[in-house]
């Protein structure tokens, strides 16, 4: 199971996007001002940055670290993210040995104020259900080779608990600052179906 292809501007479903923001705004039920704030809602204020942005944290501060991995609710808020769905929210770090991912087998429940919208293959039925049955293979096929040594763990979200994987910190990027630290941080490490 290959993850697909991010879009890119001229897809079609980016083209379908604009023809759709275009009938929309000259309709006048949409301004352009209204979908330049859902944009930047998404990139700047709910999103993958905000996860990058506590996993990087977590990597320099381990107080934060702790607090975090002992209630990530309580050790969030400070950051008043946006976007709802971190009620209660549980991290789970990734470890020598350990690797940890994490799916909804409902539907698609997912952090979205850290990671920003799911992607199209989370709510994929076939992913869904193979991480679940077949984690190692279903991995494999979207590309992470995991040593058969390692365990995997498999965290099922729901309406009540969401979770997001703390990925391990790459070696060699320990002095390197918070900032830079979250420039490494992707959305699929954060999953759990992608190291870094």
């Amino acid at each position: 199971m290959n993850k697909p292809e991010e879009h890119h501007h001229d897809s079609p479903a980016a083209l379908r996007a604009e023809a759709l923001e275009q009938l929309l705004t000259a309709k006048g039920l949409l301004t352009a001002e209204a979908i330049d704030n859902v944009i930047e809602q998404f990139q700047e204020r709910v999103g993958p940055l905000n996860g990058a942005r506590i996993v990087a944290r977590a990597w320099t501060d381990p107080d934060f670290r702790g607090r975090l991995l002992e209630d990530g609710t309580r050790a969030i808020e400070p950051w008043a993210f946006e976007g709802g769905q971190v009620d209660k929210l549980v991290v789970v770090a990734n470890e020598p040995g350990v690797h940890n991912v994490v799916v909804c087998t409902l539907c698609s429940c997912y952090p979205w104020a850290l990671l920003g919208l799911p992607p199209k293959w989370y709510k994929d039925p076939a992913y869904r259900s193979g991480i679940v049955r077949q984690p190692r293979r279903v991995l494999a096929e979207m590309g992470l080779q995991l040593p058969e040594a390692t365990r995997i763990n498999v965290w099922d979200s729901s309406a009540e608990i969401r979770y997001l994987v703390l990925p391990e910190q790459p070696s060699g990027t320990e002095g390197m600052s918070e900032e830079e630290l979250t420039a490494l941080v992707t959305r699929d490490a954060m999953i759990g179906v992608a190291v870094l």
